[in-house]
């Protein structure tokens, strides 16, 4: 028998009541454990639990804020073998990305700890207009309330840290909605922060579809921010059913790579296999275009090439394992309809291509055009297309084509080709000598365009979630 799980409202752990959902192994189709589903007055129940949580957390002084997030921190290491077990069983995600995302989750806390204590305002100088001369300003940044937070399966524990970090650390409560498929990680999560000490109602758990659960966090006016992370349409829906609450969305993207003639290409070949293949491809700034000038081309494709096909794709749990399974079948058959497409127009599978169980071998695709679905939406899965470029200006150009301007990676050993891109490239990251998957978790990260609103990264997320409240002093 699978396990059964509880979800935390109020501070109680609550059982499924008969309404479960089976959270399934991508890689084996198992029953790894077995949720409780959600119904709508549960949601109320959640909500309210968190308008009392957000009385208790926002009166805690920064520094015992800090006290409770550091202390996750550590508990998250304390546990980061069960925790990249979790992530592994539930996301199909390998060992060794599952146990790099743990430790990251529990540096995202440390991150959060900080700035729980350093958080801010600022004196404003009254004295620039005559007519506020002899008054003090300053203001002061206060908790904005409850919080309502939808994540998505890809990174099923360290993309919540980045939503809930920065929210105790401001002051908030939250409604977490974790993906219905990787459920475990969150649920983990709400008991090590209670072990941790955060008050009751300070996180809430609710599972369940978005079209049911997740439109009542949407569209309930008794929170005061949404923070999303999923896909263009869904972020584009949540935007305008949201009314006037605060929302912040991160979504998709198609991220490029450029390698100039100048560029080191055997850097570039190892970070781009990483880049383009870790999680199965599952990630917002996996890369998924790379354009070469010719005079590389030739010997970046041929390492690409043999570097990608060293990769192991099996179980996630075995710790040689590089490659898992997608996170369904459904999406491992909406990729495989993409790559076949893309074939029939005219591309060439150059590696992989082949299906194994329910994993999608890493591939590589050269001869694409712009219009191929691989090419211009977001393929989410281990495809990443090569293309020759003639010169670095037609490299930049199409990179930039597209709809998505999350991040972009940039080869080159020539600094003012470097800030030529930073200037031209219409995205929220531009990483010189390295893909764009590079993210560390205290820079801000977001996109433009279609690929979002808002920046996480623990303090830019914070200043999503307060208020600036203006103090002026007539003297």
């Amino acid at each position: 028998m699978a396990k059964r799980y509880k979800v935390l409202v109020g501070g109680e752990w609550i059982g499924d009541d008969g309404r479960g959902i089976d959270v399934i192994n991508p890689f084996d189709d198992s029953v790894v454990g077995v949720v409780p589903e959600t119904t709508m007055d549960g949601v109320d129940e959640a909500i309210e639990a968190a308008r009392a949580g957000f009385i208790a957390v926002s009166q805690l002084p920064g520094y015992r804020r800090a006290e409770i997030l550091n202390r996750t921190a550590e508990l998250i290491l304390r546990d980061q073998e069960e925790i990249a077990e979790i992530i592994a069983r539930e996301a199909g995600k390998s060992w060794k990305f599952a146990i790099t995302e743990a430790k990251r989750s529990a540096e995202t806390f440390s991150f959060a700890a900080v700035e729980a204590k350093a958080a801010h305002g600022e004196i404003v100088p009254m004295d620039a207009s005559p007519v506020s001369a002899g008054r003090f300003g300053f203001y002061i940044r206060t908790p904005i309330g409850v919080i309502g937070a939808i994540s998505p399966f890809n990174f099923p524990l360290n993309l919540v840290a980045h939503k809930v970090a920065p929210a105790i650390a401001a002051g908030n409560s939250i409604v977490l909605k974790p993906a219905t498929k990787t459920p475990l990680s969150s649920i983990k999560l709400a008991e090590l922060l209670t072990e941790a000490g955060l008050p009751p109602g300070g996180i809430n758990l609710v599972i369940g579809s978005g079209k049911t659960v997740g439109n009542k966090l949407v569209e309930d006016e008794r929170l005061a921010m949404l923070t999303f992370t999923g896909s263009p349409p869904v972020g584009r829906d949540i935007k305008s059913r949201s009314g006037l609450k605060r929302v912040t969305l991160e979504l998709g993207s198609n991220s490029p790579t450029i390698i100039a003639e100048d560029g080191d290409v055997d850097h570039a070949v190892g970070r781009c296999v990483v880049g383009s293949f870790a999680n199965s491809g599952q990630v917002c700034i996996s890369v998924q275009r790379i354009f070469v000038h010719t005079a590389r081309y030739d010997e970046f494709i041929g390492k690409f090439i043999e570097a990608t096909n060293k990769l192991k794709v099996g179980n996630p749990l075995d710790p040689d394992s590089d490659i898992g399974p997608m996170i369904s079948r459904y999406e491992l058959e909406r990729a495989v309809s993409w790559l076949e497409e893309a074939k029939n127009a005219g591309a060439t599978i150059a590696a992989g291509g082949g299906v194994v169980g329910n994993c999608l071998q890493p591939t590589i695709l050269t001869g694409v055009t712009r219009d191929m679905k691989v090419m211009c939406s977001e393929v989410f899965a281990p495809i990443v297309s090569v293309v020759r470029c003639d010169s670095y200006e037609e490299a930049l150009d199409m990179a930039d084509d597209s709809v998505y301007g999350l991040q972009a990676g940039v080869y080159t050993s020539d600094i003012n080709k470097a800030f030529h891109a930073i200037k031209k490239l219409d995205v929220g990251g531009v990483i010189i000598n390295d893909v764009p998957t590079f993210r560390v978790d205290h820079m801000p990260y977001g996109g433009n365009k279609e690929s979002g609103l808002g920046r996480e990264g623990v303090r830019y997320a914070m200043e999503e979630m307060t208020n600036i409240k203006m103090v002026c002093i007539n003297l």
